[in-house]
């Protein structure tokens, strides 16, 4: 979860450079949405592997 952590802190960093930088906010904004990308995904795949070890347990009947 660390890495989700570091993920969103540079989203937040993009998004207020954003509201800083008037000029090239629009590719601030752009970046901040990279970022929120990789953290949905970050998210998604924590979930998948907590499914797969959840489905393993069972399987294996602990």
């Amino acid at each position: 979860m660390n890495r989700l952590v570091e993920i969103r802190r540079q989203e937040f960093i993009c998004r207020e450079r954003a509201l800083l930088d008037s000029e090239r906010k629009s590719f601030w904004l752009a970046k901040a949405e990279e970022w929120e990308k990789r953290a949905l995904e970050e998210i998604a795949f924590h979930f998948s592997e907590c499914n797969r070890d959840s489905a393993d347990c069972q399987t294996a009947a602990c």
